[in-house]
């Protein structure tokens, strides 16, 4: 940098032009705001010139720079090219920016750049970042000599819109996939909930032999955590492992909320050990939550009280964390005294779900009233979530009154779920209210509110299977319904045989009773 300094010094003091020089060794290293100061101060800017500034503040940013030197560029007669467009549609991404995108798109048209493949796939992955699949998808079928790179972008608009069935259908009909292809699959099931079809997809890549990177590996193992896929999981992490991509710390957080969700804590906090003074934010949250969920709630506590020594402030999900450590272990006051901490000493404005968790600790400690009076005062309008926490509490503690409450809210808010029609329909039952269960179950029938079917997933040798109730589509479903057959005949034999060494037991007391 001192370097460039002298050469740029040398350059005023003898008239001798290097600036175009210095520009791109400046934007190399990458030190933007005095490549730009440089490029201010130069009479004559080329187009290219401004193609490298503008690609410089696409990728690195600020990207409303790129729309300034766009607008310069116009006002000074500089025509862009089509370059210029493949950045600026990049930058109109970025900035979520639709009508600049719209008003770029309709010049680079009037220029005569619509047969140039890398401007029309940035364009496309512009609509397509920006939500508008009906014009990214226009765009796609009017392109001739679609590459590699407009297909991936078009599948992962989809699955960023949540349209797996859509991306699903363009990936089999790709002339040829790379490993960024089946990583758009893997990622959009995985943050669509379709958990199983991205644990399979991943598991297809590999039999055809396409190698994952560490954006694949990131992007599956939250499905693996997700469904307990833990031999899946573990394959993954030995993979990671022998190519490198521990050293990202992506692929660590990833692994270690997998196995936090899988119930291995143990493997969790050795996972979170080995990160060591690389752990940000999300590596605190990943095992603090874990360690709420498994009942460690001491320990998730005490591991708040570390991240804070070691200089990590404490963000909105970790005191949803913190809160489950407190409602898991029935800390009532401290949940409270933590609750009132986030804003006055933490700067973090509760949110809907930490108010969804004070509702929950106070529920399951039995402050039901207490519960309703809170969910009465806050700020933002309660949800489902919620009002269900209230309805479950109310279940656990017989509350027929708040019960009823928290349901004529959940009606309004979900009248399609049948959960919450079975708790209060529990509820009414405890409390011996038999023409409110019969009420309830008439409002379902009349609603044609049905309880869907439970199903259950089950990791066998490296591959996720499903099981409904009832299901007979597993292709191996004959010799599943034979070994549960066997198990069920032993099981009656068993109990069979408990039953008449209970009566031998019984039968001395019983000649003396008659």
């Amino acid at each position: 940098m001192n370097q460039l300094k002298q050469i740029h010094g040398y350059t005023l003091r003898s008239g001798v032009d290097f600036s175009k020089f210095l520009i791109d060794k400046l934007l190399e290293i990458p030190n933007i705001s005095y490549a730009r100061k440089v490029f201010d101060i130069i009479p004559n800017h080329t187009v290219t010139l401004y193609n490298k500034l503008i690609q410089a503040y696409s990728y690195h940013g600020p990207h409303c720079q790129c729309l300034s030197l766009y607008t310069q560029m116009c006002l000074r007669g500089c025509s862009p090219n089509q370059n210029s467009f493949t950045f600026l549609f990049a930058a109109c991404a970025c900035l979520h920016a639709p009508h600049q995108g719209q008003m770029l798109h309709s010049h680079f048209l009037k220029s005569g750049f619509e047969f140039d493949t890398f401007a029309l796939t940035a364009l496309v992955d512009m609509y397509a970042k920006l939500g508008m699949l009906a014009q990214a998808r226009q765009i796609f079928d009017e392109m001739n000599g679609k590459d590699l790179p407009t297909w991936n972008s078009m599948i992962a608009g989809y699955a960023r819109c949540g349209d797996m069935e859509g991306a699903s259908e363009l990936f089999a009909t790709m002339p040829s996939k790379n490993v960024i292809s089946w990583t758009a699959m893997i990622s959009g099931y995985s943050q669509n909930g379709q958990y199983a079809k991205a644990v399979d997809m991943f598991l297809e890549m590999n039999k055809e032999r396409v190698r994952p990177n560490e954006v694949t590996v990131a992007s599956v193992l939250p499905a693996c955590g997700n469904l307990g896929a833990l031999e899946v999981g573990q394959q993954i992490e030995d993979y990671a492992r022998a190519e490198g991509y521990i050293k990202n710390l992506f692929v660590c957080n990833a692994i270690l909320e997998m196995y936090s969700k899988c119930g291995r804590i143990d493997l969790a906090k050795r996972v979170f050990d080995e990160i060591g003074p690389r752990r940000n934010i999300c590596s605190w949250n990943s095992i603090l939550t874990g360690l709420a969920f498994h009942g460690k709630c001491s320990e998730a506590l005490e591991l708040f009280q570390d991240m804070q020594s070691e200089g990590t402030a404490p963000d909105d999900v970790t005191f949803v964390g913190v809160l489950l450590a407190c409602t898991h272990g029935g800390m009532v006051l401290k949940g409270r005294e933590l609750f009132q901490s986030m804003e006055r000493d933490f700067l973090v404005t509760p949110k809907l779900e930490h108010y969804g968790c004070m509702v929950d600790l106070l529920g399951r400690s039995g402050e039901l009233h207490k519960a309703y009076d809170l969910i009465q005062r806050m700020p933002m309008k309660p949800d489902a979530v919620v009002w269900g926490a209230l309805l479950g509490a109310c279940s656990f503690h017989g509350h027929v009154e708040l019960a009823e409450k928290a349901m004529e809210s959940l009606v309004q808010l979900e009248p399609w779920n049948p959960g919450n029609y079975v708790i209060l329909s529990n509820v009414y039952a405890s409390a011996g209210r038999c023409n409110g269960v019969a009420g309830l179950r008439k409002l379902m029938r009349r609603g044609q509110i049905t309880k869907a079917a439970g199903y259950s997933f089950v990791e066998e040798g490296g591959r996720i299977h499903k099981f409904t109730v009832g299901d007979r589509s597993h292709p191996r479903s004959l010799e599943i319904y034979s070994v549960l057959d066997e198990i069920s005949a032993k099981m009656k034999l068993v109990r069979d045989e408990t039953d008449v060494d209970s009566l031998t037991e019984q039968s001395p007391t019983m000649e003396k009773v008659c």
